[in-house]
């Protein structure tokens, strides 16, 4: 079967996939957007300004050589046309990128589609840290469907952050994917505030012997917003490690999916593996779904999985309240070190020291 060529060609998903279950994939309409541009804009000083460049479309491949669904057909259609958006971050061997390189991306059109691509390639004992940040403001009506790629080489240390203020009309439909060689180092770091629909779906694949690999995001939805994410830590290596912690609010009548697996496939032996996803409901219309999941095909491995879905817990709730803190307040304080163990994990980076006021003031509308 041919891929397909144009937007109109491609056969989107069904929530009765179990890729998509619980998803609103169902209200897509791909018919009223055209190809469009995302503005993007690159800072990056010193020695990190010598590692990015704008690409093509012949620049992926290496971590995602495959389209692995509709929207990396998507993708991949624009890619190699005239809305092409692809940014390069190459890091040559034994470089290390001090400075954190930090891409912004703005969707300021209504009625269009956007895939910017980034590719992260580090090359043997480097080291970069990539922000990229997806800005929007609430009366824009489109769909963004961004891909990230990284490839850590022998020993590679890659940090990367997803940060979401879209505007809440637009969907998002992300995909990262991470390859880690021998002994590397990726960290994958998201944090979602804004959207209507906002799907992330995260897969790390853990090729060399030693690799490590580490997931955390927070998400706070709000209003009728719903926050969907997919993992997938895949161990085909020996002696690999993975981590992932994901913690979720949910409030008013939005909604959170988390859908995760670990897969130790069968020469991964001596690896570790742990999924962990926390998730708070706020009020009464709110709903949120938790489904982690194991596939073990060696011995001599150690993983677990865990998830919880629920409200604040009464006992935080009253030992604040019996030292004299208003009812209000004591929620706000339980769910800010609820997501407390989140942030601390995130790079200590100025982008980075604001996002706990961001969340304190979408708390405060919520509350």
């Amino acid at each position: 079967m041919t891929s397909p060529t144009r937007l109109s060609d491609v056969a989107l998903p069904t929530a009765d996939e179990e890729i998509w279950r619980y998803s609103r994939i169902g209200e897509l309409d791909l018919a009223k957007y055209r190809a469009g541009c995302v503005d993007t804009v690159v800072a990056a000083s010193g020695e990190a300004a010598n590692v990015v460049s704008p690409g093509s479309f012949a620049d992926c491949g290496k971590a995602m050589p495959i389209a692995v669904d509709a929207f990396a057909e998507i993708s991949a259609i624009q890619s190699t046309g005239d809305s092409a958006d692809v940014t390069v971050v190459r890091v040559p061997r034994g470089k290390a990128i001090v400075e954190p390189i930090v891409i912004t991306r703005t969707v300021s059109a209504s009625g269009v589609v956007v895939t910017p691509r980034l590719v992260i390639d580090a090359g043997e004992n480097s080291e970069v840290t990539v922000i990229e940040r997806f800005v929007g403001a609430n009366d824009v009506d489109s769909l963004v469907v961004p891909i990230v790629e990284m490839s850590a080489a022998q020993s590679a240390r890659i940090t990367y952050l997803a940060i979401n203020e879209l505007g809440n009309r637009t969907w998002q439909i992300a995909h990262q994917q991470s390859l880690g060689e021998r002994d590397s180092t990726t960290r994958i770091y998201t944090v979602a505030l804004g959207g209507d629909y906002a799907r992330v779906r995260t897969e790390a694949r853990l090729v060399g012997t030693g690799a490590s690999t580490q997931q955390v995001a927070l998400y706070f939805a709000d209003n009728n917003q719903m926050h969907d994410f997919r993992t997938l830590q895949t161990h085909v290596a020996p002696r690999t490690h993975s981590d992932m912690l994901f913690k979720g609010a949910v409030a008013g009548t939005s909604k959170s999916v988390y859908t995760g697996l670990i897969r130790i496939e069968k020469d991964a032996h001596g690896s570790q593996a742990y999924q962990t996803n926390r998730n708070l409901t706020l009020s009464e219309g709110a709903w949120a779904e938790s489904v982690p999941n194991l596939e073990i095909e060696t011995n001599d491995v150690k993983c677990s999985h865990a998830s919880t879905v629920g409200p604040i817990d009464d006992d935080q709730r009253f030992y604040l309240e019996s030292r004299g803190i208003r009812p209000e307040i004591a929620e706000r304080l339980v769910v800010l070190g609820f997501f407390n163990e989140v942030i601390e994990r995130l790079p200590n980076l100025p982008v980075v020291a604001g996002l706990r006021d961001k969340v304190a003031a979408k708390l405060g509308g919520a509350l």
